[in-house]
């Protein structure tokens, strides 16, 4: 076993089977839960999520950002009614407060790609099995286009 593995593994097994990276995830998931009881009103808790996904997006090394700017583009224009909000500390875009599609950078658990996924409120049901998420280790125009069809329809 590579040392990074055994270091995983051990780290995992001494905090209850989590890795540090999954345990930051839980807690910043517990922040945006707490974040989203307080009362302000919905325009402003609108404008807060999308500026925490800005924030967030900002953070993020030089290639896993210029793809969740460009990522933040076309979900917002293939689907404007889908909400900015983070998820897990990760940006994410949801129909009535719950997440059609998110965005992983691939420094968050530290994987080699990182990943446009969709939740199971997608509608993207293609027979019995299909895409569910897409590593992404760039994007390309036609990348673009197709992850804006693929959102058109998820909320369609």
């Amino acid at each position: 076993m590579k040392a990074t593995q055994k270091t995983t593994a051990r780290t995992a097994a001494t905090s209850g089977g989590f890795t540090d990276e999954e345990r930051a995830a839980m807690k910043e998931r517990a922040k945006e839960v707490r974040s989203a009881t307080r009362g302000a009103s919905r325009a402003a808790k609108a404008a807060e999520d999308e500026a925490a996904v800005l924030a967030k997006i900002a953070e993020m090394r030089d290639s896993d950002r210029v793809m969740a700017e460009r990522l933040h583009a076309v979900v917002r224009a293939a689907a404007p009614g889908l909400a900015p909000k983070l998820w897990y500390g990760m940006p994410a875009y949801a129909l009535d407060g719950k997440v059609v599609c998110f965005f992983q950078s691939a420094e968050k658990f530290k994987t080699r790609y990182a990943t446009f996924g969709f939740s199971d409120r997608a509608n993207l049901d293609e027979g019995t099995m299909w895409p569910a998420s897409y590593a992404l280790k760039e994007l390309t125009a036609a990348d673009e286009a197709r992850i804006g069809e693929l959102v058109g329809k998820a909320v369609g």
